[in-house]
This record gives structure tokens, C-alpha cells and sequence, in this order.
């Protein structure tokens, strides 16, 4: 990595990058995906170039000219797996610098198992009525199989076994010896890989089907905004709003790596890419390695549930649910500015407590000039916001973002893209788009298994079982579920694998559904800073040098109101601007009118967070003792939970505390200037 410095100004700006540490060793440790080669032929280098590009305009052309579900989705599966194979090695310790005869091989069979679909498919949907004959099933196991080596060479192992546990059991589903709730009837291997192959309710299913209709579009688009310098107005704008406040470059990376977190959804490599330049600046001004670590984590891992794009993942459930992006993304702002309000309150006191300083206005860029510079970036994400709040489809609102970008672009010399910029951006795309790509593919064996088994219901009647009928002990038990099945997986197959398994359970209690999504999207999310497999976590102690589960729990501490929100809104959803049955807010009646209650909602919610914040770290004003911290961290809870009494009672805590606080730091002061003046 280099670093700049503007040596007319000294100003710190977002290119300036620590040289202390490999940033991209860092990244291949906790991140597969980041595993790529490094080839040495050129004329290898421009052929996997050109299948990419291409790659890139395959979804734009069928965007506007869509073919059958069941070979556009093909296409786009194969064509991934062929670049898989020809950009990720084997193994970790195998040499980057070409590819071997195999992998050759493996690329011309994840072509062919698309092109086998193309040419038979009129038999397969006429002829066989999806009834699959010897060759669909070969042709089924073979592409099973590319599936998960591609799988395993790009996320690891975790998803791929889980998939193999899947696929498994209804192989084994009858066996006496399975408990009774397990068991269900035999399957031949026409009934499991027809469903996997030939329906699009496996391989093929709604997951690979949101990949290609409009993820691909929107990692494209962050692709053509990360060429035009977004990456780099994101962390300058929030330099020259936070960087000289108290503690500003811990503020600074919570912004910026929010913002930047929202549109790329890829938690480790946000960690990483901004950690390098935010991090080093944290431990510059008297943050620890591990609280440094731990803040680009947690606020990494927070990007992805602010609006309006929340790394794609909204779409997702758009499509899961039915229910509008608008909604959606308007219900997950209120909870979204809540986590990041505890991100920030927990670093502000951590500053005060320690006296740590900002950065000085001098060596920061300002405001005016970096909008000046490239501020125009915005509109794009402006009129992506307008375009899907019009109820233009999502598809082509990415369709449109992406041009938009381009013509934006051309308005300064600094951001412009020419041919050479966009083809990269192309290109960039298509690599990027591979690991949500073969991710949702995987999850489409689970999901297909889950179909023909009817195993969803079973896990459903398990939790709720567990739960024996209690709905917080249910909802503790979805978390848990959530989290483990989250752990070490990119945020949208986690959320998929979440939605499928747990969030059922929760529409027993009448949980309107938009709610249950929410819920276990958040504890699949939150799995990357939980231990003990807390990779984001994980990431920022590399960048950082500080101990990784110190980190891990450091950025659990720091993502605290993100475990307690979900229960939240669940138990009283006005928080998500819904009622009870999921409606909009105002669709139904409120004890207040619904702006009242959902105001009072807030107000209550962000005096405990700051109250929360505050006992976390013993401090306002002045250092809180233990006593202090204890009867706040109870009365803030209190002001959390949505209910009149326990709000009353929790303001009147939180409040003494604070005033008794202030009193305390006045005359301490006024003893301080006594003895200083004599």
C-alpha cells in the first residue's frame, strides 16, 4: 500500500494509508475471497478480463431483455464457477503464478453444465415435465459438486459442510435411529438432484435468482462508484465533519466505514480497506490496539444494516418477504441510527475518560471543498433512494444508478471515468460479485433440501418447542441460532440460511414477518464480532496488532445496543414505524397519536443509549464509580424498553446520575482553579 501527504497543506486525507502492516496478508487470512492469483501470462490475465467483462454485460443485457428463470440463472452460475476456478487456487500455499491443467478442466464443465441446461431445456420443462432422466442426474451430481469446491476455494469451508450436512440427510431421513421429529420418507437420488438441478427450488432457487436480477447489478454499481472516488469522499467528508472532535478518528471511522459498509456489504474487507487508513490514526491519538480494532469492526459490521442500501441484503428481503424495499428500508433507519448513536457515544466517553484529542482543523480537509471536490458522488445514491422510493424495479433501478454514475462522474476531472475506467469497473464488478454469487448458490442446496424435506418446519416446531411457549425464551433461541449459523458467512447467505431456518419459528407468536426478518437478520449479521468466530473482529486486530478475542469481545461490547434493539421492535414494532400486524404506522391507532408514539419511541430509546454509553465506559463529565455505573447501565436499560413506567423510572435514574455527574466534574473544576489562581 502507499501513502500520500499533501505537502502543501499537511492535511490527512483518506489515501493516506499506515505502511506498518500487509494490508493484503491481513485480508487472505480472514478473508477467502481476498485469496486470489497473481498470474504471470498476460494473454491468461486479458482472457479472464474479457470473461468478466462480458460477465458484467450478460446482466445488464438481461436486465432489459430477461430469458427463462432456469437459464438465466444457469448462466449466471456457470459462467461465475468458470471464473472461480480460473482466479482462486486450490490451496492456500499453491503457486498464484499460473493455473494448473485441472482447474482448466473444471472451468470447461462449469460451461458445460450450463450449456447442457440451454440445449435440453425444452425436453426438460415439455418432454420430462421436470422428471429427470440418467444424464439430468449425472449432469445434476456434477454441478453439485463444482458448486461447493468453487464454494470452498472462495468462503471456506463452514457454508460447503453445512451444505453437505444438508444433502445428506435425505439420504438418511428414514433411518430409525434419526429422533422421530427427523424422520420423513425415502429419497432416491431423481427426487433430491432433480429438485437440486432441474426446478428453481435448489441450485436454481430464489437466492441464486436475487443474485442475478439485481445484487450483481448493485455490487456492479459500488464498483463504478469506488472507481469514481467514492471510497475516498466517504472518508474525507467524515475527516472534515468528526476528525477534530474529541476522539475524532475513532468518530471518523465509524462514519465511514458505515457509509462504505452499506453499499459493498463485505464486513472484512471494509475492515481492512478503511481500518488501515482509520486505525492507525485511533492508535496515534492514545487508542488502544484493541479498542481501535474493535470500533472499525463494530461499525464495519454496522454498515450493513443502514439504509438505504444495507450491502444489498434489503433486496434480498424484499424479495423473501414481498414486502416493498421502501418499507423495509424506512423500517430499518430508526434501529440503524440507534447502533451507530452506541457506537459513538461508547468511543466519545472512551475519549473523554482519557483525554484523548482530535486531529487539528488545520491538518483536516473542510466541508466546503471536499463536496466541492466530490460531492457530486452523492447524487447517484440520491437518485437511487428516489428511483426505488417511486416503485421503479429494483433491477432496473440499479440499471439506471450505474449510468447515472458514469454521466455524474464526467461532472470533475478528478472523478471522470473513460473507457479504460468503466470496462475496469466492469471487471471489478464481476470478481467481486463471485462470492455472493457461489454463496447463494450453496444456500440453494440447502434451501432446496429444506424444500423436499420439509426440515424448515421441523426446526421450526424445535424452537418453538424449546421455547416451551415463551416468546422472549423463543427469541433468545432464534439469536443463538442465528448467530451460529451466521458465523463466518458472508452477511447476505447468512441472512438467506437465517431466513430460512429460524425466522419461521418466530410467526408462531404472530410476529408480522417483516419484524421475524429483521430479527434474525440482525444475529446472522452480528455474527462476524462475536466469538469465538468473529472474523470482522478478527480483521481490525490484524490491522490494528492487538489481540483478536480481546478485539472480538471489544466490539461485542461496542455493538451491545445492536443485541438489545431486535427484542425491541419486536415487542413493540412501532420502533420499526409498523403496529402489531406489520401495517405502516399510521395505518392503524396508537394509546398516542402514531408520530407521538413513535417520537417518544426515540427520544426515550437514544437518552438510554447515551445512558448505556455512559455506564459502558465510566464516564460523563467525570469517571463514574462503580455504584454510579451499575444504577445507570439498569436505569438506561429501562429507558430502552418500549414501556411508559420503565421509562419514567429510567429517565428519573438516568438523569440524577448525569446531574449528580455534573455537579461532581463542576467543583472539581472550581477546586482545580482555586488551587491553580492561589
Amino acid at each position: 500500500m502507499t501513502r500520500k501527504h499533501n505537502d502543501q497543506t499537511g492535511k490527512h486525507t483518506a489515501s493516506e494509508v499506515d505502511n506498518n502492516v500487509d494490508t493484503q496478508v491481513i485480508l487472505e487470512k480472514y478473508d477467502a475471497e481476498s485469496r486470489v492469483r497473481q498470474l504471470k501470462s498476460r494473454n491468461i490475465v486479458i482472457f479472464i478480463s474479457i470473461i468478466a467483462i462480458f460477465y458484467s454485460a450478460f446482466h445488464l443485457f438481461v436486465t432489459y431483455n430477461p430469458i427463462p428463470a432456469l437459464l438465466q440463472r444457469s448462466v449466471h452460475m456457470s459462467v461465475g464457477m468458470a471464473l472461480i476456478f480460473l482466479i482462486f487456487p486450490t490451496f492456500k500455499k499453491q503457486d498464484r503464478a499460473k493455473i494448473p491443467v485441472y482447474d482448466w478442466f473444471l472451468f470447461l464443465l462449469s460451461i458445460i453444465s450450463s450449456l447442457y441446461l440451454i440445449v435440453e431445456y425444452n425436453a426438460i420443462v415439455t418432454t420430462r415435465g421436470g422428471i429427470p432422466n440418467a444424464i439430468d442426474i449425472l449432469f445434476a451430481i456434477l454441478t453439485v459438486l463444482l458448486v461447493l469446491e468453487a464454494a470452498r476455494r472462495v468462503t471456506g469451508l463452514i457454508l460447503p459442510v453445512l451444505a453437505l450436512i444438508f444433502l445428506a440427510y435425505p439420504f438418511i431421513s428414514y433411518m430409525d435411529w434419526l429422533p422421530t421429529m427427523l424422520m420423513t420418507r425415502p429419497f432416491d437420488l431423481g427426487d433430491i438432484f432433480g429438485q437440486l438441478y432441474l426446478k428453481t427450488e435448489g441450485l436454481f432457487s430464489t437466492a441464486i435468482g436475487a443474485s442475478v436480477q439485481f445484487i450483481f447489478l448493485f455490487i456492479l454499481f459500488g464498483a463504478f462508484l469506488t472507481r469514481s472516488g467514492m471510497g475516498q469522499l466517504f472518508n474525507d467528508l467524515a475527516m472534515a465533519l468528526a476528525g477534530s472532535k474529541q476522539g475524532g478518528p475513532a468518530k471518523v471511522a465509524v462514519i465511514s466505514s458505515g457509509f462504505m459498509g452499506s453499499i459493498n456489504g463485505a464486513a472484512v474487507a471494509n475492515v481492512v480497506g478503511t481500518g488501515a487508513f482509520t486505525i492507525p490514526l485511533m492508535k496515534k491519538i492514545g487508542y488502544s490496539k484493541n479498542f481501535a480494532g474493535a470500533v472499525e469492526a463494530s461499525a464495519s459490521i454496522g454498515g450493513q444494516i443502514l439504509p438505504p442500501i444495507m450491502g444489498a441484503s434489503a433486496f434480498i428481503m424484499a424479495e423473501t418477504t414481498g414486502i416493498a424495499y421502501g418499507t423495509i428500508a424506512l423500517a430499518a433507519l430508526i434501529p440503524a441510527v440507534l447502533y451507530f448513536l452506541g457506537v459513538i457515544m461508547q468511543v466519545h466517553f472512551r475519549a473523554g475518560r482519557r483525554n484523548l484529542k482530535g486531529i487539528p482543523k488545520a491538518d483536516l480537509p473542510r466541508v466546503k471543498e471536499v463536496l466541492k471536490e466530490r460531492g457530486h458522488l452523492l447524487l447517484p445514491i440520491a437518485g437511487l433512494v428516489v428511483m426505488l422510493y417511486m416503485g421503479i424495479p429494483v433491477g432496473f433501478s440499479a440499471f439506471y444508478t450505474i449510468i447515472l454514475t458514469v454521466i455524474v462522474a464526467a461532472f470533475r476531472k478528478t472523478s471522470r471515468m473513460g473507457i479504460k475506467d468503466i470496462l475496469g469497473a466492469m471487471e471489478d464488478g464481476a470478481r467481486q460479485s463471485l462470492s455472493v454469487m457461489i454463496a447463494c448458490a450453496v444456500v440453494g442446496i440447502i434451501i432446496g433440501v429444506v424444500n423436499l424435506t420439509s426440515f424448515g418446519t421441523v426446526m421450526t416446531s424445535a424452537i418453538t418447542n424449546i421455547g416451551d411457549g415463551s416468546l422472549f425464551l423463543t427469541l433468545f433461541l432464534t439469536m443463538i441460532a442465528s448467530i451460529i449459523l451466521g458465523m463466518g458467512l458472508p452477511s447476505i447467505p447468512a441472512y438467506i440460511i437465517t431466513a430460512t431456518m429460524t425466522a419461521p419459528a418466530l410467526a408462531e407468536f404472530g410476529i408480522p414477518i417483516l419484524v421475524a426478518h429483521l430479527f434474525v437478520f440482525y444475529f446472522g449479521i452480528f455474527a462476524n464480532i462475536t466469538p469465538p468466530v468473529a472474523l470482522a473482529a478478527f480483521a481490525g486486530a490484524g490491522i490494528s496488532g492487538g489481540d483478536p478475542m480481546r478485539t472480538g469481545f471489544t466490539a461485542l461490547r461496542l455493538a451491545l445496543a445492536g443485541f438489545i434493539i431486535p427484542y425491541l421492535f419486536v415487542y413493540n414494532p412501532a420502533m420499526l414505524l409498523v403496529d402489531t400486524t406489520g401495517l405502516p404506522v399510521n395505518a392503524t391507532e396508537f394509546p398516542f397519536p402514531p408520530l407521538l408514539a413513535v417520537a417518544m419511541i426515540i427520544t426515550t430509546s437514544v437518552i438510554g443509549i447515551i445512558g448505556l454509553g455512559a455506564a459502558l465506559e465510566g464516564y460523563f463529565k467525570t469517571h463514574l464509580n462503580v455504584i454510579y455505573r451499575i444504577i445507570l447501565g439498569v436505569g438506561s436499560i429501562m429507558m430502552i424498553v418500549p414501556e411508559t413506567t420503565t421509562d419514567i423510572i429510567g429517565l428519573i435514574i438516568v438523569i440524577g446520575i448525569f446531574a449528580l455527574n455534573y455537579l461532581k466534574n463542576k467543583k472539581d473544576n472550581s477546586i482545580i482553579e482555586s488551587k491553580t489562581a492561589s
